[in-house]
């Protein structure tokens, strides 16, 4: 029998586990998997709560379909009866200019247009702005010569100018990845926009030929919101099934693996509880700051690798209200902030738009984010304050001069990292170290994509990297 530690309990060490017990079925070859989880649950950030017939999601509320494992997963757990779209009626965004909601032009797309009309009329730029953005469609393609990376603030200004990075592009994809665009990698990130300038020369041209569908839907703007899915009770059902699948193997809670020793033929695992297991092969499903110290010992320069990838810290906020306290019309999933707004809210999601079952009857639940990399002292205040500050936002933004029904708040310490400017070199190099260590293997959202089906990819990946 083989023996297989997975050490993290989130979606990527699930999908892991899941994967292992998958390919042992049909390889029928017989796995002992152990997999250990430091906190009482599993499912990491994703969290599902209950309340007064609201339905509160801690962490992420969807995962996008274009990646297909997440959706490929639900089938094969059978829960895809459950998967729910977006609300099609209201699948537009709002950005905040001057202290209003002002709605994304329809047909833009992250970064650039694919519609003219509307973005000429849109208020969310100048005159100067516009023009300026136009020039994007005489530019030459920049010429690559080495490395093609770069940041998102240094392509935005490039092609559009610096209006539609403060204007569009900081908060838009900001709110994505809660990063500095200055020194966010666009190659790991968003290459598709780095390619449209290789094959267009023109990111507008290239978005014009390439967004005929999405352009054609009237008032779609922001994300492609169709492609967004989520399930009916909430990102809970997918953790309860995978739990539910993987509760054949030697789950432990409450466990925290604190060092790794590689032997001769195995590798030594002691947990705080002072127990030693020995296993022929490890999967590392944590954040990369946490794999380095345990791997500090086995390989000083994986470590110090995985070192350099830095992580921001955000809050969720839930705040449910009565819809007849909210003036605004919420014809739309949510809006984002510029920084150049000075606000402490980022962003906020109509959750009860946006995806139905959310709210009860006449009644609204927002999540409204805080933190993130340009804002990383938001955090260090207490939970009173942050209310106090969201509170203030949502009710300037958005007409609100009721108190909410109740707000819950939901810290994430160093939980997203951050791709700067060379991230995909840096895997390069974390991976020829780990060709030194057979028998291990890492996932999780800080290597290659830092969504649900990103994760779910990695822990596959591990699976059959820890079986060949």
């Amino acid at each position: 029998m083989k023996r297989i530690a997975v050490i993290g309990g989130g979606i990527s060490g699930l999908a892991t586990a899941h994967r292992l017990l998958a390919l042992s079925h049909q390889q029928q070859q017989e796995l002992g998997v152990v997999l250990f989880e430091a906190g009482p649950r599993l499912g990491g950030t994703l969290q599902t709560l209950s309340r007064d017939g609201f339905l509160l999601e801690r962490g992420p509320d969807s995962f996008i379909s274009e990646k297909p494992e997440a959706l490929h997963l639900a089938q094969e757990l059978g829960i895809e009866s459950q998967l729910i779209q977006t609300n099609k009626q209201f699948r537009r965004s709002f950005i905040v200019r001057k202290g209003r909601l002002r709605p994304v032009p329809e047909g833009f797309q992250l970064l650039a247009p694919t519609r003219f009309w509307p973005f000429i009329t849109s208020d969310i730029f100048n005159l100067a702005g516009k023009l300026r953005m136009s020039a994007d469609l005489f530019l030459p393609r920049k010429q690559l010569n080495g490395s093609n990376d770069e940041s998102l603030a240094s392509f935005v200004r490039r092609r559009l100018g610096q209006q539609a990075l403060d204007r569009m592009a900081q908060p838009m994809v900001g709110g994505i990845y809660t990063a500095d665009p200055e020194v966010l990698s666009l190659r790991a990130t968003l290459p598709r926009f780095l390619e449209m300038e290789q094959q267009h020369r023109s990111v507008i041209l290239g978005m014009w030929r390439k967004g005929r569908f999405v352009s054609s839907q009237k008032g779609v703007s922001g994300a492609r919101y169709s492609l967004f899915l989520s399930f009916d009770r909430g990102m809970k059902v997918l953790v309860d099934a995978l739990e539910k699948r993987v509760g054949q193997i030697d789950v432990r809670l409450s466990t925290r693996v604190i060092s790794l020793e590689r032997t001769a033929k195995a590798w030594s695992l002691q947990t705080d509880g002072g127990t030693s297991v020995e296993v022929d092969a490890v999967c590392l499903a944590l954040p990369s700051y946490v794999t380095a110290k345990l791997i500090a010992a086995v390989s000083p320069a994986l470590a110090a690798s995985l070192s350099r990838i830095e992580f921001a810290s955000t809050a969720t906020v839930n705040v449910g209200y009565r819809r007849a306290d909210i003036n605004h019309a919420l014809d739309g999933f949510g809006f984002v902030v510029p920084v150049i707004e000075k606000r402490y809210v980022i962003a906020c999601t109509f959750a009860s738009v946006k995806f139905e079952g959310r709210a009860p009857d006449d009644h609204v639940l927002l999540r409204a984010f805080v933190g993130g990399a340009l804002q990383p002292g938001t955090l260090e205040l207490d939970d009173d304050e942050i209310c106090r500050r969201v509170q203030i936002d949502l009710g300037e933004l958005l007409g609100i001069t009721a108190k909410p029904l109740f707000i819950e708040i939901s810290r994430w310490m160093k939980s997203m990292p951050q791709y700067h400017v060379g991230h995909l070199d840096l895997i390069k190099e974390i991976d020829n170290e780990l060709g030194h260590l057979p028998g291990l293997a890492l996932a999780g959202n800080s290597y290659r994509g830092a969504g649900i089906p990103d994760c779910i990819r990695s822990g596959e990946q591990a699976a059959l990297q820890l079986l060949r």
